[in-house]
């Protein structure tokens, strides 16, 4: 087979996302494979013998303040009132883009379901939404905020 022939299936199979091509000419063949970036290929290996220990329980710490420089938020800071908690991980946005004003302010009267602010969580923006009718206390995060799942990110009395 001629090498230019050799080399343009090698330039196909970088450019697509084939992971092997296998040409027959006749009597001849070529077979092509590719490793993904960043893969390693397995090699046998003779099993080894692996000590397991049980680890150490590390207490979890509830959610942090920033400007307390990392301790746990104090429940005694929070006015009396239902607190809305962020239902996973991700980045708080109190407005829906930053040229857009809050979804709500402190002081500002909420009906049940409708949208607080959303968290971005792997790329997809999830609404947070009040889950009772009242009027925003306080709100506790800012936006941009890297938040915890559970954080507190609401008062509403």
């Amino acid at each position: 087979m001629d090498l230019r022939k050799i080399k343009k299936l090698i330039d196909l199979l970088e450019e697509s996302n084939l992971a092997e091509i296998e040409i027959k000419e006749g009597e001849e063949s070529v077979r092509l494979a590719r490793v993904p970036r960043g893969a390693m290929q397995v090699q046998q290996m003779a099993p080894m013998q692996v000590e397991q220990r049980p680890s150490p329980v590390m207490p979890m710490a509830g959610p942090t303040d920033a400007a307390s420089g990392g301790q746990p938020k104090p429940m005694s800071d929070l006015p009396e009132g239902h607190i809305v908690r962020a239902p996973m991980v991700g980045t708080f946005y109190a407005s829906p883009s930053p040229d857009k004003p809050a979804f709500v302010s402190v002081g500002q009267a909420v009906k049940a379901g409708e949208t607080l602010g959303i968290i971005e969580a792997m790329k997809m923006f999830n609404p947070i939404e009040a889950d009772v009718s009242g009027t925003v206390l306080k709100v506790l995060c800012e936006s941009g905020q890297p938040i915890e799942f559970d954080e507190p990110l609401f008062v509403i009395g």
